[in-house]
């Protein structure tokens, strides 16, 4: 049973096994729960309910990971929970509803942004990211995509700033 959680898990229910860029898949996972959620939460709830779900999720992806790593060997494709945790991270740099008007944006740019400056920086690996997969285990697989999340939304919030001043 722990060995079915544990690939549920993991694979962000299956996604993983996607065999064109599982972690795109993931990631595009991560957006789709977040984006469903936004649509039933308010603005401050999506914020602490994304934020809580990136450390929960965190702390429980990573002893499945350390068991999925001795099956799969070490930080396998097919684990993309990672990603989605990752986009999460930078999904909480979305502007709110009041700050979209002032912007005047519509917030799918800013979910887009988000997809896809995460996936930016979770492949090109700038700044250290590159240097978290040397975490051990589960830890490591989450570490660089934790970092990479973070500087997506270190970037949005910079860009939202920019064109709030302009």
């Amino acid at each position: 049973m722990k060995n079915i959680f544990d690939k549920a898990l993991g694979t962000a229910c299956g996604a993983g096994y996607w065999p064109w860029g599982p972690g795109t898949m993931g990631a595009a996972v991560g957006v789709l729960v977040w984006w469903l959620a936004s649509l039933v939460l308010a603005w401050q709830t999506l914020f602490f309910v994304t934020l809580a779900a990136v450390v929960v999720v965190t702390l429980i992806s990573v002893p499945s990971i350390n068991r999925l790593e001795r099956e799969w060997g070490p930080d396998p494709s097919r684990v993309v929970i990672d990603e989605v945790v990752g986009v999460w991270i930078c999904l909480l740099a979305v502007p709110a509803p009041y700050i979209l008007d002032v912007l005047n944006t519509p917030a799918w740019w800013w979910i887009l942004g988000a997809f896809v400056l995460f996936r930016f920086f979770d492949i090109v690996k700038p700044l250290g990211v590159r240097s978290m997969e040397k975490l051990p285990g589960g830890w490591g697989v989450m570490a660089d995509d934790i970092l990479a999340g973070i500087y997506g939304a270190a970037v949005m919030l910079i860009i939202a700033f920019v064109m709030n001043i302009s």
